[in-house]
């Protein structure tokens, strides 16, 4: 092991001492929060026909891994594509010996620290002026949370011989430590119960032994290996994965301590078919124009689509917002105003509209930030992040109650209570509208609506600009209907005149805020159970007897302040039990046979059992409306019935880091997502409104 530990630290030296020399072999570097990363050359000149060493150079931070040619229980492998001239070949990674990474039942196969991905290229026998290269590479770099980035870069090496070159020193020492051949006086085999046989002078004298499995599903990366020796035999006894089969070669690396306790990295390979596997390098087509140095983007860009697709899936699921039922309640409020001012002056109109545009949009950006913010404290979150806490969702409850209660006529002015709340109602002028766009923005964040959830993943990965013009797309959409009565001022004047019924329909909005202060009641039931509902229950009580006291000091001509002061004392009340509302549920939780877990999808999937998983929340609308009228019916459960399907069930609505994990693998950072993993398929990703002949289908093909 001491020796071991000095290879590492000398590698670390001789990474570390190279970068003071000559620039010439290396790229710029991409930088992030998390990593350096460099393209780096063994060679400063390029010949025709020489063979040039080449490497992606990692500096991490602190905590932070890339992963291993084979991943393990979760993660990928970095992958390199070269751009060169034409006629060059190329060759696949050859990879450090990884390291063991447990996160309780996780076990992943990871690099961190420094560390050199090398490969080698071939140039063309007719180059004649020096080559310039270009490789563009993407990465999944992790430490609580994972992070994919992405970078290209450039080298340019002059004509010359095929000399080394100042980094030359740092590709010999990453060598020296890379896994080396079996020694031709051993032999490696594996039995049927998975137990890996070394056979050759002194392997019955190891101390240790720890194999990594070089393919997916060979061996459970997570079961404990245990060394047995006697005479010239160790025995390394595995636990057989999915894809484990005796007569199919086994790779990988072995790490070993001998006698003398030196650690070494043994690359072994038992009798039978190989693997035929996806290289990690791969070329370009000739021809082909190399990305831009230093270029950092989020996956989206990397799979070759363009920089506007978030943009449009952001606004055109900023437009549907305005039909999901979150936003209903508040939009009707909104039309009764400008039903009121429809026989006004066209600018009165123009004025409305767009100051509700800016309230909503800039909502939108205050939530960027908001979420730009945590993320680079280092939180997992997605949209609708803050429905997860009971605190806020207490306190929207008792808004939207309190808006129910000004509609009703309890009090008939807008309180200090929430200027972007119970205002709303009766407030005009261009505070009103704003202040409106405000409260819309802020109960439609548990709603989901189509497109948005690649956009918002999108923005979530992406450079922090990005992040705002994607959620600035987003607010722009869905103010647009009201945006258009600024340039259609005919529309406003269409309504009806005002008069009494506008006055019972204004009564009659209360109760859609009723309904909403009811569901955010249940949310929090699902977040802090019995406790949770008193505390909610109990601010409901104290906010209407404040909202009582109020309307009283209002029709009192004396003692009004008296009354004034007593519903302010109420409303202090109320806001203790806000803040004192549990965050979690008191007792045992009780988790269902379908409940989603990542060992649980493991496990069926390694069975070859088609699996059904929906990711909701009790805060998400659409998703209970997905679940009532797709999910639960008697046609679907019939279809996963017949075809054996097995239904999981992921809950959001706390915050759950292996389902914030399992969404942003799929490319989601919010609910709902439904994703079918077929038997022996690649899993499908449903889309986010589902009919039962939409889930039927899906299984069906």
């Amino acid at each position: 092991m001491k020796h071991c530990i000095l290879n590492r630290w000398l590698l670390t030296v001789a990474m570390l001492s190279m970068s003071a020399f000559v620039h010439a072999a290396q790229s710029d570097a991409v930088r992030s929060p998390r990593a350096e990363v460099r393209l780096v050359s063994a060679q400063d000149a390029a010949a025709p026909a020489a063979t040039l060493g080449l490497a992606l150079h990692f500096r991490l931070q602190p905590g932070w891994h890339i992963y291993w040619m084979n991943p393990g229980d979760a993660g990928q492998a970095p992958r390199i594509e070269v751009f060169a001239p034409e006629g060059a070949r190329v060759g696949d990674v050859r990879w450090p010996a990884p390291e063991r990474h447990v996160d309780g039942p996780v076990t992943t196969y990871i690099h961190q620290g420094d560390v050199l991905l090398p490969f080698e290229l071939v140039l063309p026998s007719a180059m004649q002026r020096g080559a310039e290269l270009a490789v563009k590479a993407s990465w999944l770099v992790c430490k609580d949370i994972c992070i994919p980035e992405e970078g290209a870069f450039r080298l340019a090496l002059p004509p010359g011989n095929d000399r080394p070159g100042s980094d030359a020193p740092m590709f010999a020492a990453t060598e020296a430590a890379a896994p080396v051949a079996l020694d031709s006086r051993w032999q490696a085999s594996v039995d049927a119960r998975g137990v890996l046989i070394l056979e050759g002078p002194g392997a019955g004298a190891l101390q240790s032994a720890e194999f990594f499995a070089a393919d997916w599903g060979r061996i459970d990366h997570a079961a404990p290996q245990t060394l047995t020796t006697s005479g010239d035999i160790a025995r390394v006894t595995l636990a057989p994965g999915a894809e484990f089969d005796a007569a199919r070669a086994l790779e990988g690396v072995l790490r070993i301590r001998d006698a003398d306790g030196v650690e070494r990295a043994l690359w072994v390979s038992t009798p039978g078919e190989r693997t035929v596997r996806a290289p990690a390098v791969s070329l370009a087509l000739a021809g082909t124009e190399p990305p831009v140095t230093g270029a950092m983007a989020p996956p989206a860009a990397a799979a070759g689509e363009g920089p506007w697709w978030p943009l449009l899936l952001a606004f055109a699921g900023g437009v549907l917002l305005n039909l999901m039922p979150c936003v209903f309640p508040v939009l009707a409020i909104k039309a009764l105003s400008f039903a009121r001012v429809g026989a006004s002056e066209r600018t009165v109109v123009r004025r409305q509209s767009i100051a509700y545009c800016i309230g909503v949009v800039a909502s939108f950006v205050v939530l960027a930030a908001v979420l730009l913010a945590l993320r680079s404290a280092g939180s997992e979150l997605g949209w609708g992040f803050q429905f997860q806490s009971p605190v806020f969702v207490s306190a929207m409850a008792v808004l939207l109650f309190a808006v129910g209660l000004n509609l009703s006529g309890v009090f008939q002015f807008g309180s200090r209570l929430a200027s972007a709340g119970s205002t709303l109602t009766e407030r005009g002028g261009l505070s009103g509208s704003f202040f409106t766009g405000v409260l819309a923005v802020v109960v439609a964040t548990p709603c989901t609506a189509p497109f948005m959830g690649g956009a918002i993943a999108a923005a979530l990965a992406a450079p922090a600009l990005h992040t705002l013009a994607i959620f600035t797309a987003l607010g722009v959409g869905m103010a647009l209907p009201y945006l258009l009565l600024a340039f259609m001022p005919g529309l406003a004047r269409r309504m009806p005149r005002p008069g009494l019924w506008m006055e019972r329909l204004k009564q009659a909005l209360a109760f859609p805020m009723y309904g909403a202060a009811a569901w955010l009641v249940w949310v929090l039931s699902q977040q802090s159970g019995a406790d949770g509902v008193l505390h909610g229950m109990v601010a409901l009580l104290l906010v209407a007897f404040a909202a009582w006291l109020t309307g009283v000091a209002q029709g009192a001509a004396d003692h009004a302040g008296l009354w004034r002061a007593g519903a302010l004392v109420v409303l202090v009340a109320g806001g203790v039990a806000i803040a004192r509302t549990p965050g979690e549920v008191i007792g045992p939780q009780v988790v269902a046979d379908n409940a989603f877990t990542p060992q649980r999808l493991a496990e069926l999937r390694a069975s070859g059992t088609p699996v059904f998983v929906n990711m909701t929340a009790a805060w998400c609308v659409t998703c209970l409306m997905n679940e009532k009228v797709a999910l639960s019916t008697d046609a679907v459960q019939a279809a996963f019935a017949a075809r054996g399907v097995i239904y999981l069930k992921g809950d959001w609505t706390r915050a759950d880091p292996d389902i914030t994990r399992f969404l942003q693998a799929h490319g989601r950072d919010g609910v709902p997502l439904y994703v079918y993993f077929p038997s022996g398929g690649a899993p499908v990703v449903l889309p986010q409104i589902l009919t039962p002949r939409v889930v039927i289908d899906h299984i069906a093909s």
